[in-house]
């Protein structure tokens, strides 16, 4: 398969990992010190070699150390693809690069494809949230094609991924609480599904949601938490009697982002 050769010419996977490990036991002690309560499942499904996508929902800004961690039992290192205002940041963008995470420019698109896609080639595991957004709803949106589409091009699975309880700590439209205890996150690792490149992108996407969903769904209903009181079901979402936003009434809210204007 593709995604099976060797590196291709001028990959950088032989360089030396000087900043990713550092930073994975780092964020394994904050785990510890904060007592947060980690599960995860199905991490045997991500391969311990060769090339893979993991595809996961977006509830929360942390979303991509926690899906990081469930490929931690494989002994895998992630790379994320994430928007290009982060590696422009002064302190966040040299960690993104030592990590070898790769930009996203929406100008420039095809680039950071390809630069994914070279990453599958070698044999990398590569972290997408096809959602392309944070959900407010806490349900799974509409997906982008970009991961089936990498994962059919390159030859290697695609896993869907749900995350779960990460949204307490940080999400968008609440402050932060970054030192918040005892919290449980789920991550929860599905069956790969293998697309080919005779494949349509849009029918693997819309399977790859439908997994995502019922991966999510499973989370939510088995979380051993459930909200304090009535100004603490904001994290849960409508369909569970939370108070999130519908998905209809989070389209609305996104549609009025001064981006989207």
């Amino acid at each position: 398969m593709a995604g099976q050769e060797g590196p291709p010419r001028g990959y950088c996977q032989a360089m030396p990992e000087l900043v990713y490990p550092p930073i994975v036991l780092a964020s394994k002690a904050v785990f510890r010190i904060l007592d947060l309560r980690l599960k995860v499942t199905g991490a045997e499904h991500v391969p311990t070699t060769g090339g893979a996508v993991l595809a996961a929902n977006h509830v929360s800004y942390l979303d991509f150390i926690f899906c990081g961690y469930g490929a931690q039992p494989s002994r895998r290192l992630v790379r994320f693809m994430a928007k290009k205002a982060i590696f422009d940041h002064r302190i966040a963008g040299p960690l993104m690069r030592g990590m070898r995470h790769i930009a996203v420019d929406r100008a420039a698109g095809a680039e950071s494809y390809e630069q994914a896609l070279t990453a599958l080639r070698a044999g990398e595991v590569v972290g997408v949230f096809p959602e392309a957004t944070i959900s407010r709803s806490f349900t799974v949106k509409a997906l982008k094609t970009g991961a089936a589409r990498l994962a059919a091009a390159a030859g290697v699975p695609l896993i869907p991924v749900s995350l779960w309880g990460t949204q307490r700590l940080w999400t968008k439209g609440r402050p932060r609480t970054l030192t918040r205890r005892h919290v449980p996150v789920s991550i929860s690792l599905g069956e790969p599904m293998h697309p080919s490149p005779d494949e349509s992108p849009e029918v693997v996407t819309a399977e790859l949601h439908t997994r995502m969903s019922a991966l999510l769904d499973a989370a939510q209903r088995s979380y051993p938490d459930q909200p304090a009181d009535e100004a603490d079901r904001w994290w849960q979402p409508a369909h569970l009697g939370g108070s999130a936003p519908t998905p209809d009434e989070a389209a609305e809210l996104d549609a009025h982002r001064p981006e989207n204007r």
